[in-house]
């Protein structure tokens, strides 16, 4: 199974690079598929690749999921 996550562009780097903040994780990822990315923008990420651009409203909501799925196992029993 293959997972791909929303990620906000913090920077852009030379040679189609940039740098994503995914809950406060920073990673260096490759704009080589996407084109006109900003900083700002949500992009959707698989092995370090954004794959495409996506509305910030539905990447919140997608990454409101995940963060939800977190909570359960993170609760002491």
């Amino acid at each position: 199974m293959c997972l791909a996550i929303p990620a906000r562009v913090v920077e852009l780097r030379d040679a189609d690079l940039a740098v994503i903040d995914l809950g406060g994780v920073r990673k260096e990822i490759s704009l080589a598929l996407v084109e006109d990315v900003k900083p700002g923008d949500f992009v959707i990420v698989h092995v370090g690749y954004a794959l495409q651009k996506v509305d910030p409203e539905e990447a919140e909501k997608t990454l409101a999921l995940f963060a939800g799925l977190e909570a359960p196992a993170q609760a002491p029993a």
